[in-house]
């Protein structure tokens, strides 16, 4: 049986992007049991920490928490080549408060951006890097 890869690749980033709008059932379908992050987390980690769909709908949650109605949607992408896929997103939300060291009141509008490569093994998403604007971010937290 032969698999379209560019379907698979198409709904693993639809599927992605839906995980970080909320859609927590969808890591346990589409993350890997050791799936990886590579990024420069805010709390100053390099995201070894989130392994696995537990821990990543952990990390996401904790994200979601800082800010309600956090929307993420593709503005490039998804482009796939052999096991791996890249999309650029954009974020935008309001800040709830609580954010160590930031001085924008709750309720302030944020815009953020970021691309994402992923790995795919077996299926599913077994690894990824994030690039995203934390810069840019923490300036409209003013941190």
């Amino acid at each position: 049986m032969t698999t379209d890869i560019g379907t698979t690749h198409r709904r693993l980033a639809a599927d992605w992007i839906a995980i970080w709008n909320g859609d927590y059932i969808l890591a346990y379908r589409d993350v890997a049991a050791d799936f990886t992050v590579h990024a420069a987390l805010l709390d100053g980690g390099d995201g070894s920490a989130v392994r696995g769909p537990d821990a990543l709908v952990g990390w996401i949650t904790q994200t979601r928490a800082v800010f309600t109605e956090l929307v993420f949607e593709v503005e490039v992408g998804p482009i796939s080549d052999a096991d791996f896929i890249a999309l650029r997103w954009v974020a935008t939300g309001t800040y709830a408060g609580g954010f160590p060291g930031a001085t924008a009141p709750a309720g302030t509008a944020v815009r953020f951006t970021g691309t994402d490569v992923l790995r795919v093994a077996g299926g599913k998403l077994a690894e990824c890097w994030i690039n995203s604007d934390v810069h840019v971010l923490l300036a409209q937290l003013g941190a």
